[in-house]
């Protein structure tokens, strides 16, 4: 019998607040549901199970803590690169579609 972990699905919303914020999460089908509504509004998925299960223990809106900047930052730096931005050009942009 293979154990197939179920899959996970966190969403942060980034630039309305100090902090990016957990808006989104869920197991299994709800994360499939969060992964395909990114894929339809042009929202890019990063792939991080150990990043995922600390963000999962946050509460809905609450912001990410300071221990998991770095992370974070490296994965909204990697998206950024991805729409070919540089820095200063956040400031131009729907931040709710990075």
């Amino acid at each position: 019998m293979n154990y197939k972990p179920s899959r996970r699905a966190v969403a942060l919303e980034y630039g309305k607040r100090k902090a990016p914020v957990m808006t989104a999460k869920g197991q299994g089908e709800a994360a499939q549901l969060i992964i395909e509504e990114a894929k339809k509004q042009g929202i890019h998925i990063a792939e991080d199970p150990q990043l995922v299960a600390l963000l999962g223990q946050l509460e809905l809106n609450e912001e990410i803590p300071e221990s998991l900047y770095v992370a974070v930052s490296i994965i909204l730096s990697w998206v950024y690169w991805l729409k070919g931005m540089e820095p200063g050009d956040e400031q131009g942009i729907d931040n709710n579609k990075v």
